[in-house]
């Protein structure tokens, strides 16, 4: 009698510590975004707050993990929860164009000087601002746009908000049209940027020269659309674009969003390109500024120079920086000759406000 008395109270203090572990597990999981109903973005990315959820529970987001680190494996952040299924685009989708496997051994083709401390602070600021509850991810087409064609899931804009009714950026990066190298030449762009008081974003597009302009023109048409939602003045905006990108931008800001498919809207008050050997220009061609590097061995620098000399005699506002021995794919020029140039490029835009 007395063992089975013993086995009693085993198996009764088995039951109440079992319980005690599955609300202790409930609990650190009930972890939810503030409610961003009145922001534009897709359910898809923004799961709906459980009905019994307190405003309390809200309010106070748990962010429970270390910040990355140079260390932290590249395939940890794009699966990492609080993204949800947009980390997948933070870097290229098209895993043959990047090698490393951690944030500090990142390599992206056609790419050099990457500064892997900016790496590292854009995963963060990434990270922190998705885990309180911010959202820096947009879709800008709607799911029956995706659903219709499915490549147009690999599309987006992440957001980098600077102050409410400030002016707005678009960066769009490089990578030859074939993927699209952001942490390099859109994201680190963008987040100085938005230091730097401006609403910055940076779009994720299909590849190819036709499907990355449309993608750029439906984003601005997307932050038109949203102004008062994002918080953006859309007068006098500016195109960022390196390699591809800066292609991109140039034609995007020649021809308008109505070039590629969508409604008329304001042209770009300024288009800011780096390292592309692009030659075609008109009059209606943006203010626009202009830097590469004289050993850049994909971008002829004269090539550029030629083309903003035609454009000035158009009566166009340029500006043109060359820096010695750097090659192609320079980024915002960290450690390098031509560091500080992005401040430059601010003031050329501010120029035409």
């Amino acid at each position: 009698m007395r063992k089975f008395a013993v086995v009693l109270t085993l198996m009764i203090m088995l039951c109440v510590s079992g319980c005690n572990s599955e609300i202790s597990s409930e609990s650190t999981m009930n972890v939810v975004q503030s409610d961003e109903s009145s922001k534009p973005v897709s359910t898809e990315n923004n799961p709906s707050i459980p009905p019994e959820t307190t405003a309390e529970e809200v309010s106070e987001p748990v962010i429970t993990s270390d910040p990355y680190t140079r260390d932290t494996r590249i395939s940890d952040v794009i699966s990492d929860p609080v993204f949800g299924d947009y980390g997948r685009l933070i870097f290229p989708v098209d895993e043959g164009y990047y090698s490393g496997e951690t944030l500090g051994d990142l390599r992206l083709t056609w790419y050099n000087n990457i500064d892997p401390d900016k790496t590292v602070e854009i995963a963060n600021y990434m990270r922190s601002h998705a885990a309180t509850g911010d959202v820096i991810f947009y879709d800008i087409y709607s799911e029956s746009e995706r659903a219709a064609d499915p490549w147009k899931k690999d599309t987006g804009l992440f957001f980098f908000k600077g102050t409410p009714g400030e002016k707005f950026a678009v960066c769009s990066a490089g990578g030859g049209f074939a993927y699209v190298g952001a942490m390099q030449d859109s994201f680190p762009h963008a987040l100085e940027l938005s230091k730097r008081g401006y609403n910055a974003f940076a779009v994720i597009y299909r590849p190819g020269a036709q499907t990355a302009c449309e993608d750029l023109s439906r984003a601005i048409a997307f932050i038109f659309d949203h102004a008062d939602e994002l918080e953006v003045d859309t007068d006098c905006y500016s195109l960022w674009g390196g390699s591809a990108g800066a292609r991109m931008s140039a034609w995007v800001g020649s021809y308008g969003a109505e070039g590629f498919g969508e409604r008329a809207l304001p042209h770009a008050g300024a288009v800011i390109m780096q390292y592309t050997g692009f030659s075609e220009y008109s009059e209606n061609d943006p203010p626009t500024y202009v830097c590469v590097g004289d050993s850049d061995g994909i971008a002829n620098w004269r090539t550029m120079k030629a083309r903003l000399d035609n454009m000035s005699a158009l009566g166009i506002d340029t500006e043109f920086h060359v820096y010695e021995g750097l090659r192609h794919g320079f980024g915002i020029g960290t450690g390098t000759v031509a560091e500080g140039w992005l401040d430059d490029a601010v003031k050329f835009w501010e120029r035409q406000f």
